[in-house]
Parts: C-alpha cells; structure tokens; sequence
C-alpha cells in the first residue's frame, strides 16, 4: 500500500519557544517496498513514522495512504524499539493480544498466534512469559504481536537499537525473510548505516533539525539478503555515500546544540 507524504510540516511548542520538527517533507513510499529512514538524532524520523501511523497529528501538509480516505493507522501497525510486553502474560496472549481488543474468540485468534510464533521461530515458548526470555526472543514475540494485525504496512522505530550486537543480525536476517515473505509496506526508522542498506530498498536520508529530505538513496542489492553483503564493493560504495551525508548533518546537529548552549 502507497504512502504519498505531501509538504508534510510538523511544530512543537508554541511561539516564540516553537520547534520546527519537520519541514515540508514529501516523499512516495513505493507499495510493498522497505524504506529506511535515516538521520542524526532529533531529525523528525520517529516523528515522521508516527504522523504516518496516525500516532501524532501533524501541523500542515498532507499524508494519504492508499486510494480510500480513511484515517491514518487504519492500514499500519508500529513496532517500537522498548517493546511493550506484558511480563504478566503469556508469549502467544502477547502475540493475540490485538486479536482479543478486536473481539476475536480465543480459539481463533490462539490458531493464528501459534502461525505467527512459528514464523519466528519460537515454537514450544507459547507458554513462557517476557521475563523468561532473552532480548532477541522478546524482539521476536513483538514482531510476531505486528504481524498478526495482518496491516499491509509495517512501521518500525528503532527496533532493535537495544539489542547486543550478534542478537541485532539475527533479527535483521529474520525481518529480511519475513519481508520476502509477506512482502509489507515498510518504514524502518534507524541511526545505523549498515542496517538501512542490509534491510531497505530505498534509503531516505534525513537532515538535521528542521527534518527535511537530503537525499534518497535507492539500493539494489540482491534479494535475499545476509550478513556476508557487507563486504562486498556494492555494499562498501553505498556505505561511503550514505557515511558521507549523514556526517554531514551529523555535524549540523553538533553545531545547533553548541549554538543553543550558547
């Protein structure tokens, strides 16, 4: 499903302490494509996935998914980097926990949870809880708890900025293979350059505050994709063109703080 971002502007605050988050961004999310929307820090790209997910109003412009005029998250489902687990409840009643608020009867919705647990790979752990699993299996039950929504877009802040290193390539890879498979419109909100290119078909570039829209980098590296691609000079040429702008407004970014410490 097509995402069209239109002169998309979005304040904080009020004058005179009003912060300009993004300004007139607009971009097409192509349908059943990953986009990685990457940036220093305070650019707007959290802030520009929520808009998108209905999860915050916006000042001016216009966001349309789809050809229906339907609200915003009618269509979407946000994965969010700290994961909202109940440490209370079960893996597969985290998973059906949608399915429940939505007043599906138990026993359909715990046949599709069981599919969705199986799908990422964490059968015979239906009845553990959260704190009995690691990072990486909590990560899984979230993305399993996304996907059973069945929304034909996927947005995803951050998602694994907290897990160690090795547990963040294993659940790259994993997303990698659920995409091929249920191929969703995503947006994939990150800071880590290698992430957007091993997982995005188009990189969206960002620039320091106020967000806007530097450069969209297209990827086309082959699908499927794994770990092994970081090596090669298809891999490395996109790095040192994604590394040099963000450097770029990583430095703005610096220099805005300063400017502001006074």
């Amino acid at each position: 499903m097509e995402i069209v971002v239109d002169n998309l502007v979005q304040v904080f605050g009020e004058a005179p302490n009003e912060v300009l988050a993004l300004d007139h961004v607009s971009h097409t999310f192509p349908s059943q494509r990953f986009t990685c929307i990457l940036g220093p820090s305070g650019c707007g790209k959290s802030t520009l996935a929520q808009i998108v997910g209905g999860i915050e109003p916006y000042t001016g412009g216009a966001v349309t998914v789809g050809a229906a005029a339907q609200p915003l998250g009618t269509h979407s489902v946000m994965m969010w980097q700290h994961l909202n687990l109940f440490p209370w409840r079960s893996v597969i009643d985290n998973v059906a926990f949608g399915l429940e608020m939505q007043g599906i009867a138990k026993a359909e919705r715990y046949e599709r949870a069981r599919r969705l647990i199986a799908m990422v790979g964490l059968r015979g752990f239906e009845a553990h809880r959260p704190p009995q699993l690691s990072g990486g299996m909590r990560q899984r039950v979230a993305l399993a708890r996304a996907l059973i929504m069945e929304r034909p877009i996927l947005l995803m802040d951050e998602p694994f900025g907290a897990l160690d290193a090795q547990t963040k390539i294993v659940m790259q890879e994993e997303l990698v293979r659920i995409y091929e498979q249920t191929k969703k419109t995503v947006l994939f909100v990150t800071h880590a350059i290698d992430e957007a290119i091993l997982l995005g078909d188009e990189i969206v570039v960002m620039t320091a505050r106020p967000g806007r829209i530097k450069e969209v980098i297209k990827v086309d590296l082959p699908r499927p994709r794994s770990q092994e691609m970081v090596n090669t000079p298809e891999f490395g040429r996109l790095y040192d063109r994604a590394l040099h702008l963000i450097r770029e407004e990583v430095l703005n970014a610096l220099r805005q703080q300063e400017e502001a410490a006074g």
